[in-house]
Formats: structure tokens, sequence, C-alpha cells
């Protein structure tokens, strides 16, 4: 069954809800891992065979192998299935989000009533259509629904089943493996000041502040809804995080401001010329010596093309249409026009804090750089990629 929420602004999901979402999170395993197995057999088996004898040569990108499996009915079944278990992840919690909505409205008024955080929005800040007018991961109504916590109260109910119980209760495991690797990885840094950027819910945030306790922890995003119910949520847990309703490309923060810029799976939800403006941004407020740490996808050239084949399929399928042109693109090229230096960019993998053995973890932390095939994927005993730049 679904691993319930651990805060204050969780609701008791009834019995049928809990078995729709039960079935959502067996059906999302089963795709992820048997059909996407089965997948794979037969193209080792049949279809790269049948393209080497044909072309008299093995398939050299991950185009190539999607243009050929669009007619395989394996890839056609594995695709229709998972799209609909993508779908059926919102649509197990949405009845009971909506039904509860009042109630989260008043806990959340509750709660913040006396916050040590602090919540600031913009009416007048113009969003992006990626956010207005795209349904991202088939979420509907995306990030900035109507209703001042539905759309929070659904990713952050939706998300839990999405991950079947592999990012912990507070689904945060993302946030506490990262925050912990800088921790361990370099003991003499103690930022005082952290921003996280395209926070949500502030789900992997909340991690950054309970790991530095003596930093002022900030997180931005651009849409509204989370942001409300992300203040509350945080606060219900007794972590005080500061919200701001601000965009990456264009942050409302001092020159040298912050000693710690993060973000976690953002980047590839936005258009490589913003990814520019968000080095530019990211350089721009750091502190000399200052650090960003980005969690994301496994680059494409650490990755064979079936498997660069396989990650794609969220940028045609998922509503992610940036997502194939950040894997083939090259972090550190796009961050050098903001003035970061080749000699200061560092890649490393990390295994999940919440799942690893505190001693292990703290091993695995300080090793060089390691990749397999299922780096970044969402599965059993899955490893996180990373990348830093230091100022």
């Amino acid at each position: 069954m679904p691993e319930p929420l651990q805060h204050g602004l969780k609701i008791d999901h009834a019995r049928d809800s809990v078995a729709r979402q039960d079935f959502v999170i067996g059906l999302r395993r089963y795709v992820l891992n048997d059909l996407a197995e089965a997948m794979r057999r037969r193209y080792d088996d049949q279809v790269a065979p049948a393209f080497a004898r044909r072309q008299g040569r093995p398939f050299e990108s991950q185009d190539e192998i999607h243009r050929e499996m669009l007619g395989n009915t394996t890839f056609q079944f594995y695709s229709a299935a998972r799209y609909n278990a993508q779908e059926m992840s919102w649509r197990s919690v949405i009845p009971e989000v909506a039904s509860h909505i009042d109630e989260i409205a008043q806990k959340a008024a509750a709660i913040t009533g006396t916050a040590q955080g602090s919540l600031t929005l913009d009416p007048s800040l113009e969003l992006p259509r990626n956010v207005t007018e795209l349904d991202v991961h088939l979420m509907p109504g995306g990030y900035e629904s109507r209703g001042d916590y539905l759309a929070g109260a659904v990713y952050d109910n939706g998300l839990t089943v999405f991950s079947a119980g592999l990012l912990g209760p507070h689904i945060d495991d993302i946030g506490q493996s990262f925050a912990h690797y800088v921790a361990e990885r370099f003991p003499e840094f103690s930022p005082r000041r952290i921003v996280d950027c395209g926070c949500t819910v502030g789900h992997n945030s909340v991690p950054w502040a309970q790991t530095f306790p003596g930093a002022q922890v900030h997180a931005i995003d651009v849409a509204s809804a989370p942001l409300r119910y992300g203040h509350a949520r945080a606060e219900s847990m007794g972590v005080p995080i500061h919200f701001h309703q601000m965009d990456a490309t264009s942050m409302a923060f001092e020159d040298e401001s912050m000693d710690l810029v993060v973000s976690a799976q953002f980047l590839h939800e936005v258009s490589l010329k913003d990814i520019r403006r968000y080095f530019a941004e990211c350089y721009r407020v750091l502190k000399p010596g200052g650090m960003l740490i980005t969690m994301e996808l496994a680059p494409a050239r650490y990755m064979q093309p079936y498997d660069c084949f396989y990650l794609d399929w969220d940028a045609y399928y998922n509503r992610e249409p940036y997502y194939r042109a950040f894997r083939n693109a090259d972090a550190l090229e796009l961050a050098r026009p903001a003035g970061f230096a080749a000699e200061n960019f560092f890649e490393f993998t990390v295994p999940q804090y919440t799942k690893t053995e505190p001693a292990e973890f703290a091993r695995q932390a300080r090793l060089d750089l390691s990749f397999d095939n299922y780096c970044g994927q969402l599965r059993d005993d899955m490893r996180y990629y990373g990348f830093g730049l230091r100022k």
C-alpha cells in the first residue's frame, strides 16, 4: 500500500482511494521493471539485429532507435501502459484531495498563523507558458491550477503514489541525499544562506534546512499554489523556510548573497536558453567560494544509445518538451558563459540516503563518479546523478 505522508497537511484517504493508489503503484512497478525489461530483450534479440542486417551497422543514436521502435508492438504496449499509469497516479488522489481541500486550507491557516518561515508571493510575476499552458508530467491543471492549495496538495499526494514509496514518507530522499552528500564531501563548507530553485512544494528544500540547521534557507518557484502549500507543509514539520514566488532566471536576491544554490530535477524542465540565464543568475548571487549543486538526469554522453532512447520517453510522451535537449547538452558548456571555470566543475553519483546506512553513505559520498545504465531511474537501489560548480 502507498506510504502515507508524514506532515501536518496529510489527509486520511478512504479505503477505496488507498486501494486505487495501491493498484497504481503495482502497475507502475510492473511497467517500469517487468515491461521495461521485456522491451529491452525484444530490442536486443530482434530489433537491433534486424536493423544491423538491413543497414550494415548498429544503431548510432537514440533517435534511430526511437524511429525503429515506433512500429514495435512491445514498445507500443509499454508506452500505452506507462502513459495510463502516469495519468492514474494523479487520478488516484485528485478526488480525495478535492474533497479535503477545505480541511487542508483550514490546517494551513492554523499552521502558518505562528510561522517561523515566510511566504512572499508576487502577483505581478509573468508566468512562463510552459507552466500556464502545459500539464507537465500529465498532471491535470499543471502547477498553477485554481485554488490556493489544490495544485500543491495534488502534487504532494500524487508524487507519493508516483514514487511508490521509493522517496520515503516525506518524498524527500533526493534532498536528503544531496544535502548529506555536500555535508560529507565538503565538511569544511558551512553555508549560511541557501536557495532551492524550482522547489514546488519544498519537499526537497526541507532536508537542506535540516542538514544545515544554522543556515537560512530560501525556496523559489514561479507557481504560487505549490508555494502556499509548501510553506504550510514545512511549518507543520517545524522547519522554517522562506518561500518566494520568483523566477530562477531573474532572482530578486542581491549580488553575492548566497553560499549555496541547489535544485533537484529542475533544469530539464526549462529551455537551454533559460538554463544559460539561470547559470548567470547563480553566478551573480553566489558569494566567492560559493557552490552550485544540481541533481539531474544522467547526461546522454554517459549512456548507451538504447538507454538514452529509454529515458527520452518522457520528452515525447510525458509532456516534458525540454527533457531530451537538456540530456544531450553539456552542463559545463552551458555554465561557462556565466563565468564558471572548468576546473571548478565536478560530477558525482550518490546512493539513496534514506535507504543506506550512514557509514556506507559517507563512504560512497567520497568516491569518484560511477555510472550504471539505471542511474537516475526510479527503481530499487537507484543512484542519483549530480554536478556542482564552485565560484
